[in-house]
């Protein structure tokens, strides 16, 4: 796990397994919160910002999956946590594979 001051535990990217990232997606939730951020093209955001209609503990618990699965990095600004997407990483490991999730979700 790779992490800076102030960042959550991530895993490698060679640890990111394909399966636990669409186990990660299937919930839409967190697909939401993943199409939010692929469209903000790397922008980190307040955990807080994202329209979630759920409680607070299910939000932890969604920001934890998403970062688990590899898809996120949180850093804890002591006022807040904040999250981006790890896209150009991403895309190394899996090319394409978050557009072709935004395409679909757009779609249907």
């Amino acid at each position: 796990m790779s992490s800076m001051p102030g960042e959550l535990p991530i895993p490698e990217m060679a640890d990111v397994d394909l399966g636990t990232v669409l186990s990660a997606l299937a919930d839409p939730h967190r697909r939401a919160v993943v199409l939010e951020l692929v469209a903000e093209d790397g922008a980190e955001r307040a955990c807080s910002s994202f329209p979630l209609p759920i409680a607070k503990s299910t939000r932890t618990h969604h920001w934890r999956v998403l970062r688990e699965a590899g898809l996120v990095r949180q850093r804890d600004a002591g006022n807040g946590t904040f999250v981006r997407l790890r896209r150009d990483e991403f895309d190394v490991r899996f090319p394409g594979l978050l557009d072709v999730v935004a395409g679909i979700s757009t779609a249907g």
